[in-house]
């Protein structure tokens, strides 16, 4: 008798401008935080933090690059937290460096002839409050399509998994980001697995936001009442490797089939869906996958690709038409 394999979806999102979007914007976030702590609002505007945080995050990404993954495995870095708190207090200690150097204000730092811009200082509390922040719903909300796009995946795979020619879906989020996503999404009310990558060192090892017990890893994701939303998160921090490689979406595809326990993956059909022409579309397709190109926002209309959604609702039909 010939044995049959079941035809199975892997569907992969990115998060960040795919399903949730800062809110306000950052800089306005930042602005409102140091208010909150004290700093002057005649210093401090969500403007002057956008012009800051451009240089310092660049400087940042070449200086230590993935969240500064590689010498979190030498054990001489803290990870993300250490990486996005840098960040914060030079985005505040450039604006108020300049905020001060404009007005002829002299502070007690400005008295050390060896001072810098980094060595501003700032209220206790504010770097952990935004970092806190930018780790939860408290700074993020999804985009209006992202509930009725996974109530329909919940129903597909409550009911038996069938959603057109597949007999099997697995949900992902590939993201180039740290750690943060899966508390973010589930903060945000999605139910999120608890497979992730673990690229040349046990993620569990690695330093980050995420805290997971080893009784999480066994007994599941924490989901009591159905089926995980999503079903693994790839973070590029946790993976060792940021999109458009084709690495992540290799290592996407490994994790899924240990979380699935399919031994032939060659039934498989591998979608990835985000907002990044390049980073999201043309990587995918780079990698063997199916890619589309969700166009958030007018600016993203014109771009040049060929599976282009405006929804992610408009993706249910395409996917039930594969044959």
């Amino acid at each position: 008798m010939t044995q049959t394999h079941k035809r199975t979806l892997l569907l992969t999102l990115d998060a960040f401008e795919t399903l949730f979007h800062p809110r306000p914007s950052v800089p306005e976030q930042y602005a409102s935080a140091a208010h909150h702590f004290g700093l002057p609002k005649t210093a401090i505007t969500a403007e002057r933090v956008l012009s800051a945080f451009k240089p310092v995050f660049k400087a940042q990404s070449q200086a230590r690059p993935n969240y500064g993954r590689d010498d979190v495995i030498r054990g001489c870095y803290g990870g993300p937290r250490q990486w996005w708190g840098e960040i914060i207090r030079g985005t505040f200690s450039r604006v108020l460096a300049e905020h001060y150097h404009n007005n002829n204000i002299t502070t007690d730092s400005d008295k050390n002839k060896n001072s810098s811009r980094s060595q501003v200082d700032l209220p206790d509390g504010l770097v952990g409050y935004l970092l806190d922040r930018f780790a939860s719903k408290e700074g993020y909300a999804l985009y209006d399509d992202v509930g009725q796009f996974f109530s329909h995946i919940r129903a597909v795979k409550e009911n038996g998994g069938r959603l057109g020619p597949f007999e099997r879906v697995v949900v992902g989020v590939v993201s180039n980001s740290d750690d943060r996503v899966p508390a973010v999404l589930k903060s945000l009310g999605l139910r999120v697995g608890d497979c992730r990558a673990d690229e040349g060192v046990d993620s569990m090892r690695l330093s980050g936001f995420e805290e997971r017990s080893s009784s999480e890893m066994t007994e599941g994701s924490g989901v009591t009442d159905g089926v995980s939303d999503i079903d693994l998160v790839i973070t590029s921090y946790e993976a060792g490797v940021e999109k458009p490689s084709p690495r992540i979406f290799e290592v996407t595809r490994r994790q899924a089939k240990a979380l699935t326990r399919v031994e032939d993956l060659g039934d498989w059909t591998c979608v990835h869906v985000g907002d990044d022409v390049d980073k999201d579309y043309r990587a995918a397709v780079g990698a063997g996958w199916d890619g589309y190109f969700l166009a958030r926002g007018d600016e993203a209309r014109s771009a040049d690709a060929d599976n282009v959604i405006r929804s992610l609702v408009d993706l249910i039909p395409m996917l039930e038409a594969y044959r």
